[in-house]
Order: structure tokens, then C-alpha cells, then sequence
């Protein structure tokens, strides 16, 4: 019996994400039009770019859900996909100019594109098919299947040797965020491949530990002197202001202490939509990583939890069909994107208010970023297709059995 999909979609995928897209269209013009009608711009030049990407986005939900979902099991497709990527990558490192003091974009014409952001999917992608093929393995060996009772990797296909290139080379950009939320959501896809519970807590055990460790000594050794190690000058400066950001309020501390101001402004209710002080110049980046932070200023702490609340609707919304999945594949996929969307939310958070070293991660759907939305839409078509498979696949099931 073949049922068309357009009757299996999951609204309550669907609705939260076109209402949190057009909120973001929403929140990019009121934190941009102000900036760019001073600089004598047109006051939509950046909500018609956004919605531009959106527009994309919409199209590649339409397609990917249209596509079966065997075609992402075909092992050369997903590699043809990541010999683009690590070009792109790599093009963006070595070829293109230096964006605060960070590279990772490439400009063609008026555009520009960021490879890094692209490999959240493709990670999961990787790592979904590799781990989905070795469950009758990690069913008797545990862990042991994945490494192959080997702490270290000794071939290049192995998928550690992979992961660990692909994520070298953001690192190397340098891009400390995107790094963070590639290796947390490596830790996710490991922790969702079946192999026992034990590991995780240790896995997560050893993170914290080694992230208190790494802030301890940067706190001990002075941001001064880790700063002239290669690759940490960059994000020397966040991690100054993460420690004291009113030490130095007209420098590093300048981006953390307005965040504080605008999220202290906005108190309950908020100085209502367009009416924020902080992005007026005062808080750099205000359209991007710290937009949550103008959020909470323009519509209070109310308007802000109630995006939030619907935000991780759409995520539990997500982790629910990883769950329900009967195919460790689409298990794994749904698993890894809504983990890479939770942890992307909670480092963005956490950024703003100081709970951890600012990263300039974006907070999902609000900030002004096509790269980032056009990401997070091709994850919810992902998302979107695995769960009406397994409808459909549960439906042929029962219909078997009935017959």
C-alpha cells in the first residue's frame, strides 16, 4: 500500500519552526535597521538577505522530504558531500580575508558562505551511518565496536581519524564555537550508538574536567601570556572577559557588560520591539551572538522565555521522533540534530550571561545568519522525512499484520 508522504508530515515540527523563522525575521530587522540607517543603508538590507536564505531553506525542506531515505544511506553520496565540504573548508581558511580575527568565509558575489556550519549535519550524517551499521557489534563488544579495542586510531578511515580532521580544521580557522558544538555533538552521536550508559557519564565526566582544567590555567597563567600562543589570540579576549568582564569595559569586557546592561533593562516585560538602547552601537555583534540579549531587553524576560519554551518544544519535539525511530539510522539522525540544536542553545546562553567564555555561537532561527538557518531547516527536513518514514513504515507493519 503506498501512502504519500504530504500526509505523514509532523506539524508539530513544522508550525514551531515557521514561527520561530519568521520571529527571527522579526528580531534581525529590529536589531539591524537602526545600524544601518545610520550608516545610510537600507533599514531592510539584512532582514531581505535573511529572508532570501529562508526562502532556500523552504525549498531544501520541500526537497529533502521529497527524497528517500535509502539515498542517504549510500555511503558515496554522504563522502561526495564531504570531499565539497573539506574543499570549501580549506578554501576558506587559506584563500579568504580575516572576519574578527577569525576566518571561515567564503564571498561569492555579495554572499558569503560558511563551510563550518555545514559540517554539524554532515557530522551527524557520517557518524549516524557508521554507528547505525555496527549495532549487532556494539550489541556484544560495547564501546570495544566503535574503537576497535584500540584507544588511538591507526587508519584514515577510521571515523575518529575523520572527525578529528574535519573538526582540526575549524579548529585551525580559528572558530572556537562551531569547534565546541562539532566535538559536543560528537560526544552526543557516540552516547546515542547504543553502547552503554557507563560510558557517557564517563565521556561527560572527562569534558567537564578538562574544561575546568583548560579555564583553571588559563585563570592561573594569565590571559596575557596563553594570547601569544599561536591559534588562542583570538579567543584570548573572551576568555579575559568571561573571568571579569568590568575589569576592562571599554575592551574585552565591553561585549559581556553591555550584554549584562540590556538583559537588565529589559527586566519583566521589556522596553517593547525596536525600542532597545544596547544595539544602538553599544553592544558589538548585538544582530548575531548576542541577540538573545536584545531579546530580553525589546520584550522582557517573559516575551524571551516564552521563545525559548518554543524553541525547546521544537527540540524535544525532534529528540521524540529519535526516539520512537525503529531504524538506528533515522534513530541517530533525529537524536543528533535535536542534541546539536539543544547544545547550540545552551552555549549561546551561557555566552550572554557569562556561565562560560563567549564563543560567538548564534542562538538558533533568531540571530542574522542565512548559513545558520539554512543549516537548522535542512536538519528539520531531515527530521521531518525520517519521521514519515517510520509513520509509514509502522502503518505497512501493522497492515501485515492484519492481513
Amino acid at each position: 500500500m503506498k501512502i504519500d508522504k504530504r500526509h505523514l508530515l509532523n506539524y508539530s515540527i513544522l508550525i514551531p519552526y515557521l514561527i520561530l523563522s519568521v520571529l527571527g525575521l522579526i528580531i534581525v530587522y529590529s536589531t539591524t535597521s537602526a545600524t544601518l540607517v545610520q550608516s545610510g543603508a537600507n533599514s531592510f538590507k539584512s532582514v531581505i538577505s535573511q529572508g532570501i536564505f529562508w526562502i532556500l531553506s523552504l525549498i531544501a525542506i520541500v526537497f529533502i522530504y521529497k527524497v528517500k531515505i535509502n539515498i542517504f544511506k549510500k555511503q558515496e553520496v554522504l563522502f561526495g558531500f564531504i570531499l565539497v565540504e573539506v574543499i570549501l573548508l580549506l578554501l576558506s581558511r587559506f584563500i579568504t580575508r580575516a572576519v574578527n580575527g577569525a576566518h571561515g568565509w567564503l564571498f561569492i558575489g555579495g554572499v558569503s558562505i560558511q563551510p563550518a556550519e555545514y559540517l554539524k549535519i554532515l557530522l551527524v550524517w557520517f557518524l549516524a551511518l557508521r554507528f547505525s551499521r555496527k549495532q549487532e557489534e556494539i550489541e556484544i563488544y560495547d564501546y570495544q565496536a566503535l574503537t576497535f579495542n584500540r584507544w588511538l586510531p591507526r587508519t584514515l578511515s577510521d571515523w575518529r581519524t575523520i572527525t578529528g580532521i574535519l573538526i582540526g580544521i575549524v579548529v585551525i580557522m580559528p572558530d572556537l564555537g562551531n569547534a565546541t558544538i562539532l566535538a559536543l555533538t560528537v560526544l552526543i552521536m557516540v552516547s546515542v550508538s547504543g553502547i552503554g550508559h557507563r560510558w557517557f557519564s564517563a565521556m561527560l565526566g572527562i569534558l567537564v574536567g578538562t574544561s575546568t582544567l583548560i579555564l583553571s590555567s588559563i585563570w592561573l597563567i594569565g590571559v596575557e601570556k596563553v594570547s601569544k600562543v599561536p591559534l588562542f589570540g583570538y579567543v584570548a579576549k573572551r576568555f579575559s572577559a568571561f573571568f571579569n568582564p568590568f575589569t576592562d569595559v571599554s575592551g574585552a569586557g565591553h561585549q559581556l557588560a553591555n550584554s549584562y546592561y540590556a538583559i537588565v533593562n529589559g527586566g519583566w516585560f521589556g522596553l517593547g520591539l525596536g525600542n532597545s538602547i544596547e544595539k544602538r552601537g553599544y553592544l558589538p555583534e548585538a544582530q548575531t551572538d548576542f541577540v538573545f540579549s536584545i531579546v530580553i531587553e525589546e520584550l522582557g524576560f517573559v516575551g524571551a522565555s516564552l521563545i525559548l519554551a518554543l524553541l525547546f518544544f521544537l527540540i524535544l519535539r525532534i529528540i521524540l521522533v529519535g526516539i520512537r525511530a525503529r531504524d538506528p539510522f533515522n534513530s541517530m539522525v533525529a537524536l543528533g540534530i535535536g542534541g546539536m540544536m539543544l547544545t547550540q542553545t545552551f552555549i549561546n546562553i551561557g555566552g550572554i550571561s557569562g556561565l562560560i567564555p563567549s564563543t560567538g555561537v548564534t542562538f538558533p532561527f533568531l540571530s542574522q545568519g542565512g548559513n545558520s538557518l539554512l543549516v537548522l531547516s535542512v536538519g528539520i527536513a531531515f527530521v521531518l522525512n525520517i519521521d514519515a518514514n517510520e509513520k509509514r513504515n509502522n502503518i505497512n507493519r501493522v497492515l501485515e499484520e492484519t492481513l
